[in-house]
Order: C-alpha cells, then structure tokens, then sequence
C-alpha cells in the first residue's frame, strides 16, 4: 500500500487548513492496478467504479483516465459521470426503490440499466422491450463486515429473489425484453473468499437462463485493513479461482462475456485521510480526551458501523506513546477512537485519521450547523484543491426566508 509522508501531509494541512479531506490519486491507480492484474487471465475485465464512495469530479475524472468505467445510483451520480466524461455505454445504473420515471430519465440518457424488482422490470419491458436490460439477483448470500453493509440475504431490499426467477423469466418472455447482464451484489467488507464463490455458482446458474448476455457483474465489497494487522480480501486468490472459473462458464455458455466489477472502497479508501486540528486536550480522572475540531457529521463511519480507523499524530510523529480517546465537537456522544495509544497530543496538533477516501465526504452533513471541509488531490506530487471549504454562505443557500416572519422595521434589533 502506498502511504503518504506525514511531512506532507502537514504541509498540506497548513496550506488549506483543517479539517480537511487528502486523496493521493497515486494510491488509486495502485490499488486499480492490484485488482486488475488478479483478473488477468480474464479476457474481457471491466471494473466499474463505485461513485457512491467518493463522488467528487476530479475523482470521476481521474478514474476515466484509468479506464474504469462507473457503476451510478442516482440519476445525479449519472449525470456527474457524464460530465466528468465517461461515455454513456461504460455507465451502468444500478438504484433501488427509484420510480419508473428516474430510471426512464437514465436510459434516455443512455446508460445501462440494471433493474432489481420484478414490478419495475416489467413496466419497463412493456414500454421499452428493445431497451437492453441487466438484472441484479438476490443470492440469499449473507455476507459483509456489517449488518448495513450486507445487502445479499434473504430479508434484504435488494435485488430479486433467486426464488423469483420462474417468475422473472415470464416477464421477459411475455414482453419480448432483452437482458443483456446479470449482477449481484452481496455486501462489504466480505472476507471469505468461499462464501463469494459460493454465491457466484448461484449467479452462473441463474445466468444460464438467459441467451444474450454481454456480462456478468459480480458486484465487489472486497475488504481493507483498517489498522495494521487488519484481515482484507486476498484479491490474488479471488483472482484466480473466479477467472478459472468464469472463464470455464463462458467456454460452457458458448460466447466470451465481460467479467465486471462495481469497485469502491478497495480503489479510493486507503487513498484516503482525513485531517483534524485539536482543540483541546481534556483530562478528566478516567480518561484524556483529544478534543479534534471536526465530528460525526465529517467522519461518520466509526458512529454508523462500528468502524475502527488508524489515528496518528502527525504534528508530533516521534512523540511518547500515551493512551487518548479522541472524540469530536458534535453536541452529543461523538467518538472517534476510544483509549486509543498516541504520540503525545498538545493543543494545536494535526491528527490524521487513514483510510478516509471512501464513504467519508460522500456521507458528511451539516449537523449542527457546520461547515462541510475542503477536498484536496495529492496527484504528481502537487497538492491540488477539488473541493472548496464551505462557508456561512452556504449553509444560507436554498434556505427562504419568509417574509411573514421577518421582524418589523421596528422591532428589529439594532
């Protein structure tokens, strides 16, 4: 894994302040480089890059240049994808719960469509049979580091049903549709290489049933170490035991298909760092708190999923080890990392928390009322500035400030 200096990362600091969102594009291009190296006994690969997990346009931009294509879930991360240049054939659009309309506004626009509920699919078939279409199965598969990232099981919203599939065939026979993919997704931060197998066979049958396939889409979720001595998929032998078994399918289906991926914290997460300043270090009889000028509404991954991220001290690096919990300035319980062992923290350090480019700005809010922080690109060793800081400016936008309500010209406090 490529990691970035904390002399740089200081320097960077100091130059757009904190708190504040590091990507190091070098990182990415590694990381796209691990997983398309294990798959290249495949023919035909394509790893389309999740956009949910890091949206920005730069970003989008940088993953065209890579040649990825983008696996969308609104109709807005489509037409982010366009704008950054993809074309509309490496799109594919893969929602759940979106009215017919949002997936009619994507294939207008001419992305690939991927459908995972049976009353959509056959709207969408009787309107547009010539359309083609990709399904997403649900394999009954549970498998993800989290129950909120485990989206292949039985009583999931996504997907259908591998029970279903009587019933998804009469669709496609009775509106004359053309599928041209098959997808699944079964969660995050999926460790056992056996159980993906596993729902992969599940996905090769089902597969069968359909004639004019042009891909396979396996979905992704692979996993990363979050801390050193952290598990993570071994992507070399996912690599070569689902190549030598998807390329003996195709040789079995009679037509070489596209083996795809959908990507996103395994391209952009350890790329990832978020910076913090410390506001005040808090001694109390149990504890000593690192008070950092950020909070949930910046890095919510460790309060939504029980996330665990790497925290150093890069002010400090050399520093005497010493035992903090650091917690954020939200006004309820707001952990970041409980008794966790630190180079000594002063007031005014910078603290760098790892693995921060995935689900991190993309889920950031402004709860309390504040502000959202900049995003920089550390690409050919130049810092670059993708994303501004906000401001009060933009808390007030949209905002509509009724008239009915405004104090009268009299009563308004001087």
């Amino acid at each position: 894994m490529i990691t970035m200096d904390s002399a740089i990362l200081t320097g960077i600091a100091e130059e757009f302040g904190a708190p504040l969102y590091v990507c190091d594009a070098s990182n990415i291009e590694a990381q796209n480089k691990t997983l398309t190296s294990a798959f290249n006994k495949v023919p035909r690969l394509r790893l389309n890059y999740a956009a949910k997990a890091l949206s920005n346009l730069s970003i989008l931009r940088f993953m065209n240049q890579l040649g990825a294509g983008l696996d969308t879930v609104s109709i807005q991360e489509v037409q982010l994808g366009l704008l950054a240049g993809f074309k509309p054939e490496s799109i594919i659009f893969t929602p759940n719960g979106v009215s017919l309309e949002e997936i009619e506004e994507a294939s207008a626009l001419g992305v690939q469509i991927n459908i995972d509920n049976l009353s959509i699919l056959e709207q969408f078939g009787s309107k547009f049979p010539d359309v083609p279409v990709c399904i997403r199965i649900n394999p009954h598969v549970m498998a993800g580091g989290n129950s909120n990232i485990s989206v292949g099981h039985i009583d999931s919203k996504f997907g259908i049903s591998i029970h279903q599939i009587p019933h998804l065939l009469r669709i496609v026979e009775l509106t004359n549709m053309r599928i041209n993919g098959i997808h699944m997704h079964t969660g995050s931060d999926i460790l056992d290489i056996d159980v993906f197998l596993y729902a992969s066979e599940i996905l090769f049958e089902t597969a069968k049933n359909f004639k004019d396939l042009e891909f396979i889409d396996f979905g992704s979720g692979f996993k990363v170490p979050y801390r050193p001595g952290d598990i993570e998929t071994y992507i070399e032998e996912l690599g070569k035991k689902l190549s030598k078994r998807f390329n003996s399918f195709c040789e079995e289906y009679g037509k070489e298909l596209t083996l795809a991926f959908e990507p996103g914290k395994f391209l952009v997460s350890e790329a990832g760092y978020f910076l913090a300043k410390v506001n005040v270090v808090k001694q109390t009889t149990s504890t000593v708190f690192a008070g950092v000028d950020s909070g949930f509404n910046h890095l919510i991954r460790p309060k939504l999923y029980g996330a665990s991220h790497e925290i150093v001290n890069i002010s400090n690096p050399e520093g005497r080890e010493r035992y903090y919990s650091v917690v954020g300035y939200i006004c309820e319980t707001d952990t970041f990392g409980s008794n966790r062992r630190i180079n000594e923290i002063s007031e005014g350090d910078i603290l760098c928390f790892k693995n921060a480019g995935a689900y991190c700005f993309t889920m950031a809010s402004n709860y309390n009322s504040r502000f959202r922080p900049a995003e920089v690109l550390w690409y050919q060793n130049k810092a670059h500035l993708i994303r501004k800081r906000e401001n009060f400016d933009d808390i007030l936008r949209n905002l509509v400030d009724v008239e009915v309500l405004k104090p009268k010209a009299d009563q308004a406090v001087s």
